[in-house]
């Protein structure tokens, strides 16, 4: 029996562990599709993306069509004749003639647990919203947002502390694990049963805006350190503070009450540095100076002795 031949499509760091799955399923893949190589770094050199350097070093002949929606495009990829087309955060619009062409379809690995959070940011959506639990589904992929059927889900617990960064790694190695189960199902003629998401509980993750990390301190400390996390490593969250703009890369929420501006630093010690909210106080943790690198808040205050008072 000839082996199931796979193209591989996928973009960031996130998608290396599906790869490498694939890659150890003991199927042919035939090709990695992944976007073109961007301008990176200070000098704005071309790079490759993760997807296409792991690819190149497996010996896998990797594509970089600017966009799939050309018939020439199409056709190069028909001419590969893939059973499976597996798509991981590929950063692509895969039109209906492009999912038709495997005999199998077209698998996605989504980072959340559909129908919760369909769209570009279901992670740090997740941290936003306080959830305390996600996960990751292997998905049959049709024309709509994320709303094709679920072939197999697996949730996975939100840690208090959780970071956008702790929650990636968890998703990305989740996601290698359904997809790892999938092909080994496809391979032994056992296709996963499609279920069909349920209409209900439907919401989406927009793309997150730079924007939107710059901290409002009228909002309550639980919320703001639902950002400082959600957005660590990026964009990162930042705020005005004395003068100057600080990236805040780690902060706790209190409870304490307070008859204070939001914004009025209540306290500052090695412990934290605390600011008074809409609702409880955020105390910060860690933080970084324009052109500074990430200090402990007690390094911070070292430099900072107009704001140092007893906690």
């Amino acid at each position: 029996m000839s082996k199931l031949r796979v193209v591989f499509a996928g973009t960031p760091q996130f998608a290396l562990p599906c790869l490498d799955a694939t890659l150890a399923a003991g199927v042919d893949v035939v090709a990695a599709y992944t976007q073109p190589d961007r301008p990176a770094g200070r000098g704005r050199k071309l790079a490759a993306s993760p997807v296409k350097e792991r690819a190149r070093a497996a010996g896998v002949p990797v594509f970089q069509p600017p966009s799939l929606k050309h018939p020439i495009a199409q056709q190069q990829l028909a001419a590969l004749a893939p059973d499976l087309l597996v798509v991981v955060a590929y950063g692509l619009i895969l039109p209906k003639a492009v999912l038709a062409i495997p005999r199998h379809g077209s698998w996605n690995v989504h980072a959340s647990m559909l129908p919760r959070w369909r769209g570009a940011a279901p992670i740090q959506r997740a941290i936003l919203a306080g959830d305390s639990a996600t996960g990751v589904c292997l998905m049959q992929m049709d024309a709509g947002l994320d709303t094709g059927p679920v072939l197999l889900p697996l949730p996975v617990a939100i840690a208090p502390d959780e970071t956008g960064g702790s929650l990636h790694d968890k998703l990305a190695a989740a996601g290698a694990s359904v997809l790892a189960d999938g092909l080994k199902l496809l391979k032994a003629g056992l296709k996963p049963v499609a279920q069909p998401q349920p209409e209900t509980g439907v919401t989406y993750a927009a793309k997150i805006e730079k924007a939107e990390a710059v901290l409002d301190l009228a909002r309550s400390a639980v919320e703001l350190e639902r950002a400082v996390r959600a957005f660590h490593p990026w964009p990162v969250a930042e705020l005005a503070l004395a003068g100057e703009r600080l990236r805040v890369h780690a902060a706790r929420a209190r409870s304490e009450r307070h008859d204070a501006a939001p914004g009025t630093v209540l306290g500052a010690s090695r412990e934290g540095l605390d600011l008074a909210t809409g609702d409880g106080v955020l105390r910060l943790l860690t933080v970084q100076r324009e052109g500074g690198r990430p200090v402990a808040i007690g390094d911070y205050l070292n430099a900072r002795r107009d704001l140092a008072q007893p906690a």
